[in-house]
């Protein structure tokens, strides 16, 4: 699933954060990279533990040691990852959200996505395309300076976040 993680990482951060110098495009990233990293190493399932964005988050604190520009970059990706498991339902199954204090990564264990009909998976994508729209509309990229923006860095224009969180 591609438009279903996409969406929903990037409305989740629109809505929880607001932060318009956050790289969204690596949040976006971030969420389609268990999937795509899960089926590359051979359904491993790891991606989809607890374990894996904290662990990518740890590596990610060390390694920028002292550059703190490109810490605030890359700390897109984890949250990416983190948005995956909510909204793959990954935490639903507790054996493998859980590893390794359940010992259960390479088993016998499916993961959400896994048991979804082909239906239901279709109408996950159909709404995570409606959401992308949807997003498009409230970050403003109707305007060519703000799609540059984001193509270029990511990042939303600070004058739109500005004027939606004076009201909150």
């Amino acid at each position: 699933m591609l438009f279903w993680f996409a969406g929903t990482a990037l409305i989740a951060m629109w809505f929880t954060f607001r932060d318009p110098a956050i790289d969204h495009r690596l949040v976006i990233l971030g969420a389609l990279m268990p999937d795509a990293l899960d089926m590359l190493l051979g359904d491993t399932k790891f991606m989809h533990t607890l374990a894996a964005p904290i662990s990518l988050l740890m590596v990610l604190m060390v390694i920028t040691i002292g550059r703190r520009q490109l810490r605030r970059h890359a700390l897109a990706v984890p949250i990416g990852v983190f948005w995956h498991s909510v909204f793959d339902g990954a935490w639903m199954n507790t054996d493998l959200f859980w590893w390794p204090l359940t010992r259960v990564a390479n088993g016998d264990v499916s993961i959400p996505p896994t048991e979804r009909e082909a239906l239901v998976v279709v109408c996950m994508e159909l709404v995570g395309l409606v959401l992308l729209m949807w997003s498009w509309r409230l970050m403003g990229m109707s305007e060519a300076s703000r799609r540059r923006l984001f193509l270029r860095s990511g990042r939303l224009d600070r004058s739109l976040i500005d004027s939606k969180t004076k009201g909150l």
